[in-house]
């Protein structure tokens, strides 16, 4: 008996160790044919032949991008031609050029003009007009959040819509899968209760029926009648709003565009939907009614050229990440960033540093503590070549502000969902939107410089114990999923 339990256990050793060979070669291939990085590549294949079946199974999960977005399909784009040519010029400013004509090429989408933005400070300021469009929308309402809770305000929202609904406005709501809740999503229940079409952007409850788990849509979008859009850093609920007094404030800034532009917007969102759902909209209740365009203000007769930009591991992968490159490279006196997390990797450390020390007024703006202990271990532990080439990190005081924004040479301006970590870069999809305008760059270097507190030094860095360099660094190697 013993004899034959030996045998057994060799003979099931041996097919371990062919099953795990298999694996660790059948994965290196993959790996080798399909990873561009040369880090993420050693890393997945040192941990495979370290680990093969256990490395194997985190790579299925992780390491592989699945997505292929059905919305590009070969009869085009859900809404075709939105935010197209028709008036599509370069800004005042011969100096953006080179920028205008490297987005376009980036995005495949034309910059336009007759547009205007708005900023909007918290939820108190952006919320109402939010729920004021939706309430007067005549035909078509879309909106898109990663967090999206039915609380005291996000109840409004979800009122609004089901309301909306009930007139007979064709309203789609689609909610991240986890950040909207993954083992519940009040706000989804109650909006398919009210009778509200909507949908959990990659949801499973099932974790091995998650191969889109590490891949978030973080996107924040809405649209009305395709004449009114609002986009930016700003989830829907409660923390959003200072005069509700929350635990754990959230400041940030959202943004009200008309204009061609929304079109764009439009034409995102829907191609979202249709991932999501299967459902192909038909474009006409989403296009903007003739003669509805917004009034431009006094003084700007050809209104704020802008263009949307955005970015998934799908393909649109690293677009915006791109674009920012791009916008770095021809910088000539200041960069102002503010983000609330700050992990760039080596590329844009390297832009940011080149740019330091060719003369330029680089500014980076950061929450002294964020909502991510990791983010900002890893931060510190990230950030010691820019200090030393002359970027100027700031660390804004409590209460957390949400905010992602970029100047220029005060002209310049990049609003929108995405944060400045490979994240927010690579896994999640991101929309933002550029536009070329120096009263909205003075908008949003206010609130930089008004949240600038202590800024970060060479000093504080060497100060940190031992240990916390080490819990630093550690941090860093998670860079990529932070």
């Amino acid at each position: 008996m013993n004899d034959i339990w030996e045998s057994w256990l060799h003979v099931r050793h041996d097919v371990t160790l062919v099953f795990g060979l298999v694996l660790a070669v059948l994965t290196t291939i993959h790996v080798l044919m399909n990873k561009r990085e040369v880090a993420s590549s050693v890393g997945w294949i040192g941990l495979v032949w370290f680990a093969p079946i256990l490395g194997a199974v985190l790579y299925l999960m992780f390491g592989i991008n699945r997505v292929r977005r059905r919305a590009r399909r070969p009869d085009g784009p859900a809404v075709p031609a939105l935010g197209g040519n028709a008036g599509a010029q370069e800004p005042a400013d011969r100096g953006f050029a080179m920028l205008v004509g490297s987005v376009a090429e980036i995005t495949g989408r034309p910059l336009t003009h007759g547009n205007t933005v708005r900023m909007f400070r918290d939820g108190d300021a952006a919320y109402p007009p939010m729920l004021a469009a939706i309430e007067g929308a005549k035909r078509s309402v879309g909106m898109c959040s990663y967090i999206f809770r039915d609380d005291l305000w996000g109840g409004r929202f979800i009122d609004a819509a089901a309301a909306a609904a009930k007139r007979g406005v064709e309203v789609r709501v689609l909610i991240d899968g986890i950040g909207g809740g993954w083992v519940g999503s009040p706000a989804y229940r109650r909006l398919t209760r009210l009778g509200v079409p909507a949908a959990r952007f990659m949801h499973s409850l099932l974790p091995w029926r998650m191969p889109f788990v590490n891949l978030r849509t973080h996107r924040k979008i809405l649209v009305v009648d395709g004449a009114v859009g609002f986009a930016g850093g700003m989830n829907i609920a409660d923390e959003n709003v200072q005069a509700t007094h929350p635990p754990h404030p959230v400041r940030d800034l959202h943004f009200r565009l008309e204009g061609p532009v929304v079109g764009q917007l439009v034409e995102a969102f829907l191609d979202d939907w249709t991932y999501a759902t299967g459902e192909t909209v038909a474009p006409d209740a989403w296009l903007p009614e003739p003669g509805t365009a917004a009034a431009l203000p006094r003084g700007a007769p050809a209104g704020v050229p802008a263009r949307v930009i955005d970015s998934g591991p799908d393909a649109d992968i690293e677009k915006i990440e791109f674009s920012i490159l791009q916008a770095v490279t021809c910088a000539q006196r200041s960069i102002a960033i503010m983000t609330p997390y700050f992990l760039p990797d080596e590329r844009l450390v390297t832009a940011l540093a080149l740019a330091a020390m060719r003369g330029v007024t680089v500014d980076v703006t950061i929450p002294a503590r964020s909502n991510h202990r990791l983010v900002d271990w890893g931060t510190r532990a990230n950030v010691g070549p820019l200090l030393e080439a002359g970027v100027r990190i700031w660390q804004s005081p409590a209460p957390f502000h949400h905010a992602k924004t970029m100047v220029v040479d005060n002209a310049w301006c990049l609003i929108g969902s995405c944060n400045w970590d490979i994240r927010s870069f690579r896994l999640n999809f991101e929309i933002c939107v550029e536009a070329y305008d120096p009263q909205l760059a003075r908008d949003l270097l206010e609130p930089m410089a008004e949240n600038r507190g202590p800024a970060l030094t060479m000093a504080d860095l060497a100060a940190r114990m031992p240990i916390e360099k080490l819990r630093d660094a550690a941090a860093r190697l998670l860079l990529p999923y932070l």
